[in-house]
C-alpha cells in the first residue's frame, strides 16, 4: 500500500474515532464509514489490518489520557479495541493457539463478528486456514459458551467410566 493512501486512511480513521460516540463505535463502522468516505474497500485484507492498526494506535494515545477522562471512555475501549494482541496473516485477532496447528480467531466475514476455531498450515512462510474447522456467529458463539458447564459434566462422566 502507498504511502498517500496510508495517510489518507489515517486521516479519514482519525477524524471518525474523534467525532465518533465511542460507547456505538466498533472497528467494523469505523471501517465502513472510512470506506464510504474515502470510495474504496477497506475491508480487503492490507487494508483491514492497518485501519485496525489505527484503531489500537488512537485507543493507545487515549489510555494516556488524564484518569478522569479514561474512566468516562472505559466501555467504547473495550469495545473497539483489541489490545496488543497478537493478529494472523489477514489481520484477525487471535485470541489463543490451542497446539501448533490449530487456533481461535476472532473475523469479521460479511459484516457479521466470527469466533473461528481452525486448524491451519504454512505454505511460503505464512500460516493458511484449512478447511478443518468451524466458525461461530455471536448467536452460536453465545449458546455454545451458555452450554460449557453441561459440556464439561458430560466429559467429566465420560472419563470417570474410563
Amino acid at each position: 500500500m502507498e504511502q498517500e493512501m496510508k495517510e489518507k486512511i489515517e486521516k479519514t480513521v482519525l477524524e471518525i474515532l474523534k467525532e465518533s460516540d465511542m460507547t456505538e463505535m466498533t472497528e467494523f463502522k469505523v471501517r465502513k464509514l472510512a470506506s464510504e468516505r474515502l470510495g474504496i474497500d477497506l475491508s480487503v485484507k492490507p487494508h483491514k489490518a492497518y485501519v485496525r492498526t489505527v484503531v489500537d494506535s488512537f485507543l493507545a494515545e487515549e489510555r494516556e489520557k488524564p484518569e478522569d477522562v479514561a474512566e468516562e471512555e472505559d466501555g467504547a475501549k473495550e469495545e473497539v479495541s483489541k489490545g496488543n494482541k497478537e493478529l494472523d496473516d489477514d489481520g484477525d485477532l487471535i485470541i489463543c493457539r490451542l497446539s501448533d496447528k490449530r487456533r481461535v480467531t476472532i473475523q469479521e466475514f460479511k459484516g457479521k463478528t466470527l469466533v473461528s476455531i481452525r486448524e491451519y498450515y504454512k505454505k511460503d512462510g505464512k500460516e493458511l486456514p484449512t478447511s478443518k474447522g468451524i466458525s461461530l456467529t455471536d448467536e452460536q458463539w453465545s449458546t455454545f459458551k451458555n452450554n460449557i458447564p453441561a459440556i464439561e459434566k458430560a466429559v467429566k462422566k465420560m472419563e470417570s467410566r474410563v
